[in-house]
Order: C-alpha cells, then structure tokens, then sequence
C-alpha cells in the first residue's frame, strides 16, 4: 500500500489524482490533502471517499467550516473515519506535504504557493509527483540540490516532462544524458489561438481563452496554455528537471496534443510518448514509477485511427510570453521567479476583465526589465524577489487603469 499526500487536491490535476487512487484500492491510500476554499463541497467528498489523516485548508474560517461539519450528522453518517485533523494556512500546507506517513507527495496545487512545501518535501526524501512547474520554475537549482542532498525522487506530471522523462529513462539511468541527448523537443497544441492573426488577438476576450482545444483544465493554466506562457514555463522547468543547457531545448507545436513531447538523440533517433490527452495517464505513471502497473481507468489510443500529425515552429512574435521565457531560461538567474510572478498577477488581471490578452505579455516584460537580477538566488531571494514582482506589476496595472481613466 503507497501512501500519499496531495496538496491542490480539489484542482483539475488533484480531482484526477483521487480517481486514480480510487481505480487502485488495494494499491494506494490518501493520507493527506490540502485544498483551496472555493469548493468545499467537493473537499467535503474527497475527505468520505479517501478518509485522510489530515486536511489543510488556506484560512482559519474555510478550515472551521469542515471541523465542523467533521462533527455532523451528515459526516458522521457517511460512516468514515472520525479523527481527521484541521489545520490551516502556510503550517497546514507544510503539514500535508510532511506528513510523516506519506512517502509520496502528488503538489497538484497551481503557482508559487507550491514551492515552499514541495522543497520541505524534498528535504525529508519524499518521492515528488510533481504537477507544479512554478516549483522549479522559480527555484530549480534550489530543488536540485535539495534531492541530490537527500535523495529524494522527482517525476514529473506534466504530460510533456512525462513524456520526456519516459524517452530519456534509459540514458538517465546510465547517467549518459548529456552524452546522449540533442535535444529535447517539447511539444505543444497551440492553444486556442494558434491560427489567430496578431491583429485578432488585439480583440481577444476571456471567453476566447478559456477554449482550449483539447486539455480540461483550470482557468489560470487554461489563459497559460492560450498566451503560450504554459508552454515557455515548461521549458524553464525542462531546463533544471533534466539539468540541461536551454539551447538543447526546441518548442514544437502539434496541434493534435497525440505525440507528448520527445527526445532527439546524437545517432539521429527520436524516441517520444504517444497516448491520448488525458491527464491521468502521466499521473499514473508518477504515482506508480519505477512500476509499469495496468490502469483500469485510463483510455487507450488506437493507432488505426489517427489520421494527420502535423508539426510546426511556435510563431515567437505573436505569443511574446514564449519568447521572454525562453530569454529568461538562458540566464540562471531571479529573473524565472520574477517572470512567473509577474505572470500569475497579469492572468488574474486578465480574468478580472482588467486588462487585455497582450497586456499580459507587455507588462511582464516591462517588469523583467526592471528587475536586477540575482544569481544563483537563495530561497529568502526568491521570496523577496517573488513579493517584489507581484508588487511591481499591481503599480503597472494601476497606471493602466489611470491612463484610461
């Protein structure tokens, strides 16, 4: 029986972690979760049908509110475990992602409230399942070499980080990566605006957005996924998860989202990962690695009736949030951490209705270049310069909003 915690447990990739979980009873237990308060109803089914030990929720009221309903009628008649400990906020979420029994950490939740928890994980040697790019987005070489300190194992969930860890496991396990690879080719759809002129995406709305054409996820990743920001934070990630140079790194986008991402070899072989878009397959295999283990739940793709595959380069001017991380990936420096923050206030904005799709991309590159970077950044830097970017980006929002006043 593998034990594990989730924290983001009530998002697209921690609802679909519990249904993996719940195809293998007998496999895997759920001894933690941590989820946010907007769907306590959801939390609420996931506490019935996984019985944790303990559950964090982001703030003392949302965390009252399950302690007591924990004590209803309604609770109690569900039949389930009655000792489930609450806790709340920052120590409940290092909570979850510690917890003493739990020897594998599934960080489901989205942006940089994962970093902190995921690298005290790491510290105590936990297996990482991870889902969350901005871990290693904004302090890769932080993770790095808290697992080679403590040996602590880190799958990607990610269906492209999947795909290429699954391409290149054999070289890593000879420990000939760097001798072996060309390139990585990281592959994306396109979004949804991967046809849409540039003077189109001027008049771009949310709604536009929040269509991607063949991923379910959340609103946030979704906007990622249609500025292409989704696609430039997974090359920083792929960067420090596969420790190597960005320039071996290639953005390829595949409308069809069959080939997941592959890996070009020195002899001129290319080994990739086919299967259909769900997500539940690369959590899978994270859950389950180094096993290969039958999934009853997860679909199967048949070859026979694919027709077109089609490949083509990313168009770098239109989707300017692409090119700025691919920048910020050659420099090893605070300016990844300042990018994702930046990016994480202007996707809010833009679902706030108060700014415009290119904003998006404008206001993080004027932040950038702002910002003097630091190297080689410590974790209190990174906090600082995270507090720092989401701090300067609300002052450019608010001269937008003056400006049209």
């Amino acid at each position: 029986m593998k034990k594990i915690s989730i924290i983001g447990s009530t998002g697209s990739i921690g609802t679909q972690t519990i249904d993996v979980v719940a195809s293998q009873p007998d496999r895997l237990q759920v001894v933690a979760l941590a989820a946010g308060k907007r769907n306590l109803d959801l939390l609420k089914q996931q506490i019935i049908d996984c019985a944790p030990d303990l559950v964090s929720l982001p703030d003392t009221e949302s965390a009252r509110l399950i302690h007591d309903w924990l004590g209803s009628r309604e609770y109690q008649d569900a039949g389930k475990k009655k000792n489930i400990e609450v806790m709340a906020g920052h120590e409940g979420l290092m909570a979850v992602a510690c917890h003493p029994e739990a020897e594998l950490l599934v960080t489901a939740v989205v942006g940089f409230l994962g970093v902190e928890p995921t690298l005290a994980a790491i510290a105590q040697g936990k297996t990482i399942a991870l889902a969350n790019k901005e871990t290693m987005v904004a302090a890769g070489h932080l993770v790095n070499e808290a697992a080679a300190k403590s040996g602590a194992r880190i799958i990607p969930v990610d269906s492209e980080h999947s795909a290429i860890f699954q391409s290149l496991e054999s070289s890593l396990l000879k420990g000939r990566m760097k001798e072996e690879v060309h390139a990585i080719l990281l592959t994306g759809s396109g979004g949804p605006f991967r046809t849409w002129s540039l003077t189109g995406l001027q008049k771009a709305t949310k709604q536009d957005a929040l269509k991607h054409p063949n991923w379910s996820m959340g609103a946030k990743i979704t906007i990622d996924s249609a500025t292409l920001m989704n696609k430039g934070l997974e090359y920083i990630e792929a960067r420090w998860l596969f420790d190597i140079d960005a320039d071996k790194i290639k953005v390829v986008i595949h409308p069809q989202s069959i080939l997941h991402s592959a890996v070009e070899f020195v002899d001129g072989s290319i080994v990739g990962q086919l299967g259909v878009p769900d997500m539940r397959i690369p959590i899978h295999f994270a859950i389950f690695h180094p096993e290969r283990v039958h999934s009853p739940l997860t679909p199967r793709l048949n070859l026979t009736q694919l027709k077109d595959l089609t490949f083509e380069p990313p168009d770098l001017h239109k989707f300017a949030c692409l090119r700025l991380a691919m920048e910020v990936a050659k420099t090893d420096d605070s300016s990844a951490c300042v990018l994702n923050a930046a990016n994480e206030v202007l996707v809010d904005a833009f679902l706030a209705d108060e700014v415009g799709f290119l904003d998006i991309g404008r206001h993080i590159e004027a932040v950038l270049d702002e910002h003097k970077p630091i190297k080689r950044p410590s974790l209190p830097d990174i906090l600082q310069c995270d507090r720092w970017a989401r701090e300067r980006a609300r002052e450019h929002l608010t001269s937008l909003k003056g400006a049209r006043a």
